[in-house]
């Protein structure tokens, strides 16, 4: 199973979609946070086209009952709150938002590999036997926007950039 982790889309909509375009293989989707309209959950929704979608709450999402709702007619839309535990081809995954806490939670020794976003800096690193990852920014902030594969045979995580 590969899956397409994302992050802080700040509504862009050219990135998110050129990421959803170039993620369109994925057999599931994380985002872990600040998508921050409910129009780019839906985007999102709709391009997972009934594969699971897994998304934590940042620090900008502007309307959760609005993007409760547009995501309702999805089945295989997942939202999580401030932190999503899930288990995708026998990786165990833990995300939230935010790096101050993703670090502890990879070295709990609970998961596989830990997703998280907010600081905009794609970042990959092993923890233990955990997979601790930020995807990197989709709202071009920082001058580079990516996301990443993580490929759950292998356990290895890749970025990709997105022009």
């Amino acid at each position: 199973m590969r899956i397409a982790v994302l992050s802080d889309s700040h509504d862009n909509i050219p990135k998110f979609d050129a990421a959803l375009e170039l993620a369109s293989q994925a057999d599931a989707f994380i985002h872990c946070g600040d998508l921050c309209s409910p129009f780019m959950a839906k985007r999102l929704a709709q391009a997972a086209d009934g594969r699971p979608v897994h998304v934590v709450w940042g620090n900008n999402d502007g309307d959760p009952f609005l993007i409760s709702r547009v995501t309702a007619d999805h089945p295989a839309f997942h939202l999580h709150g401030q932190l999503a535990e899930v288990n995708l081809a026998g990786v165990r995954i833990g995300v939230n938002h935010y790096p101050e806490i993703a670090r502890p939670l990879a070295a709990s020794g609970f998961y596989d590999l830990v997703c998280y976003g907010h600081d905009h800096q794609a970042h990959c690193s092993q923890v233990g036997d955990c997979v601790l990852l930020n995807p990197g920014e989709l709202l071009g902030l920082m001058g580079k926007t990516s996301f990443a594969w993580f490929d759950c045979q292998s356990r290895k995580a890749n970025f990709v950039d997105v022009i």
